[in-house]
C-alpha cells in the first residue's frame, strides 16, 4: 500500500479489498449451494436420508485442523460450517424424498391443517404419498375418507385427542393407527382399545417452526404389530428426523419433569415479573447474555398460544405430585437463605454438581456459542 496515501485513502483501499473478498465469498456460496441441491437430488433417487451424521462429524474436525494450521480460530470455522451445512440440509430438503413405502394407499391426517399436522402433510406429499386432510366438517363423510386409508395420523390438540381416537373403529385392518400428541400412554391405550390393527405412539420433538425434520426427534412408543409400522419410522429417517424409541409410561415420566414442569416454571416466572410490576425493557437492557437467553425463553413462551401450554400441563394429573415435591424443594431451599445456612445450601449444590457429572462441562461448553448469539442479538 502507498505509504503516501491519507489515512482515509489506505482505509478506502483496505475496505474495497475487503469488499471484494466479501463479494467472491457470495460467489462461492453460490456455487456450494448449487452442488448441495445437486446432493439432494442424488439422494432422494436412492431414498439416502438427508443427514448423514458421520460425514458431518468429519467434515467438522478436517476444516476445524485446517483452521488451526492456518492460524484461524477453530470455532469460528466450525460455526460457519455449521450454518453452511444447516443451509445446505435445507436445499436437499427442497428436492423431495423417497417414497419408502409406495404400496401405501392413503395417508391420513386427521388435523392436517393445524400448525404440527401440515408439517406432516407437506412431507408425506412431497414423499409422493396420496394425502388427505381430515377436518371438523369432513366427519359426515369420514368412513369414506378412511375406509382405504393406509396410515392415520391423530394431530388433533391434546384435549381432543381421546374423542377423535374413539372415532376411529372402523379402519382397514392393516392401517397403521398413530397418533402425534406430547403424551402417550392415555393416547396409545385408547388406540389399542379402537383399532386391532398396527398402533404406533408418536411424540415429534419440535415445534410447527421447524423448516424440516433434519436432525429433529421423534419418539416413538411402541403399539402393536411393529413390523407393520416399520417402513413409517424409516420414511421418519429418511426424512433425516432421529427415532428414539421409548415405552410410554417412561415417555410421559421424562416428560413431567423437561417439559411439564419447565413450562409450569415459566410460566409461574412470567407471572411473578408481571405481578412485580418489573420494567422488562430495563431488565433485558441490564441483563447480561445468560440472563437475556432467559428472559428470551419465558417471553417466547408468551408469544404462543396459550391452550397449547394448558392442555399440557392439565393433561396428566399424575404431575401435579411432582410438582408439588418441586415446590416443596423450592421452599427447602428458601428456608436455607432464610436461616442463613450458606453449608447446607453449599452442600446441595455440591451435590446436584455431581448428579450432573460430565454433562455438566459439557452443557457449559454447548451454551457458550448459545450466549454469543444471545449477545449478537442483543448488539443488533
Amino acid at each position: 500500500m502507498n505509504s503516501k496515501l491519507t489515512f482515509d485513502q489506505q482505509l478506502g483501499e483496505l475496505r474495497n479489498e475487503i469488499d471484494g473478498l466479501d463479494s467472491e465469498l457470495v460467489a462461492l456460496l453460490t456455487k456450494r449451494r448449487a452442488v448441495t441441491t445437486k446432493v439432494g437430488q442424488l439422494k432422494s433417487e436412492v431414498g439416502m436420508p438427508i443427514f448423514a451424521p458421520e460425514r458431518e462429524a468429519e467434515l467438522l474436525k478436517v476444516r476445524r485442523q485446517q483452521a488451526i494450521d492456518a492460524g484461524l480460530s477453530p470455532e469460528l470455522i466450525e460455526d460457519i460450517l455449521r450454518r453452511l451445512m444447516q443451509d445446505s440440509y435445507i436445499s436437499q430438503d427442497a428436492s423431495g424424498y423417497r417414497c419408502v413405502n409406495p404400496d401405501c394407499k392413503k395417508v391420513v391426517v386427521i388435523g392436517g391443517n393445524g400448525q404440527l399436522g401440515q408439517i406432516f402433510v407437506d412431507l408425506f406429499t412431497r414423499s409422493h404419498y396420496q394425502v388427505t386432510i381430515l377436518e371438523q366438517g369432513d366427519w359426515p363423510n369420514s368412513a369414506t375418507i378412511l375406509a382405504d386409508a393406509s396410515l392415520v395420523i391423530v394431530a388433533v390438540p391434546i384435549r381432543l385427542t381421546a374423542m377423535i381416537i374413539q372415532k376411529l373403529g372402523q379402519l382397514p385392518e392393516n392401517c397403521v393407527l398413530a397418533d402425534v400428541t406430547s403424551i402417550k400412554e392415555a393416547p396409545l391405550s385408547e388406540m389399542m382399545k379402537v383399532h386391532a390393527g398396527p398402533v404406533l405412539g408418536l411424540h415429534p420433538m419440535f415445534g410447527p417452526d421447524v423448516a424440516g425434520l433434519v436432525k429433529q426427534t421423534i419418539i416413538a412408543c411402541e403399539g402393536r404389530n411393529p413390523e407393520q409400522y416399520h417402513w413409517l419410522l424409516e420414511q421418519f429417517q429418511v426424512w433425516g428426523a432421529k427415532i428414539y424409541p421409548v415405552e410410554a409410561q417412561a415417555h410421559d415420566q421424562a416428560m413431567s419433569m423437561v417439559q411439564v414442569m419447565r413450562h409450569f416454571s415459566t410460566i409461574a416466572y412470567g407471572y411473578h415479573l408481571m405481578a412485580e410490576g418489573a420494567d422488562i425493557a430495563q431488565l433485558v437492557e441490564m441483563s447480561s447474555p445468560i440472563y437475556r437467553l432467559e428472559l428470551i425463553m419465558v417471553g417466547r413462551l408468551f408469544a404462543q398460544d396459550p391452550v397449547l401450554y394448558t392442555d399440557i400441563i392439565f393433561a396428566n394429573q399424575d404431575n401435579i405430585a411432582m410438582m408439588k415435591r418441586f415446590a416443596y424443594r423450592f421452599l427447602e431451599l428458601l428456608e436455607d437463605v432464610q436461616l442463613d445456612d450458606k453449608d447446607a445450601f453449599t452442600h446441595m449444590f455440591s451435590q446436584v454438581a455431581d448428579w450432573f457429572g460430565d454433562y455438566a462441562d459439557i452443557f457449559l461448553q454447548e451454551s457458550k456459542a448459545m450466549l454469543v448469539k444471545a449477545d449478537q442479538l442483543k448488539k443488533h
